[in-house]
C-alpha cells in the first residue's frame, strides 16, 4: 500500500455535509472521496501524471488491432 501523509483539513459545515452525502452515495469513506476528487482534479489540470501502468493501457487501447483495421 502507498504511504499516506496525514493532513488536517478544515471545511465549512455545508461543504462537509455535501461531501459526506456524496461519499456515501459512492460507497467511499469521506477521506477516500476527498482524496479521489483531489486526484481527479489534479489529473484534469495536468498537475498530476497518471501512473505508468495507466499510460501503457491508454496507449494500447489507442492502437488499432488487426481486426479493427480491416474495415
Amino acid at each position: 500500500m502507498a504511504e499516506r501523509k496525514p493532513f488536517l483539513l478544515r471545511l465549512d459545515p455545508a461543504t462537509h455535509v455535501a461531501l459526506e452525502r456524496w461519499s456515501a452515495d459512492e460507497l467511499r469513506s469521506l477521506n477516500s472521496q476527498i482524496e479521489y476528487l483531489l486526484r481527479r482534479a489534479l489529473q484534469e489540470a495536468g498537475r498530476l501524471r497518471r501512473p505508468a501502468s495507466d499510460d501503457a493501457l491508454a496507449q494500447s487501447a489507442a492502437q488499432p488491432t488487426a481486426e479493427t483495421s480491416k474495415t
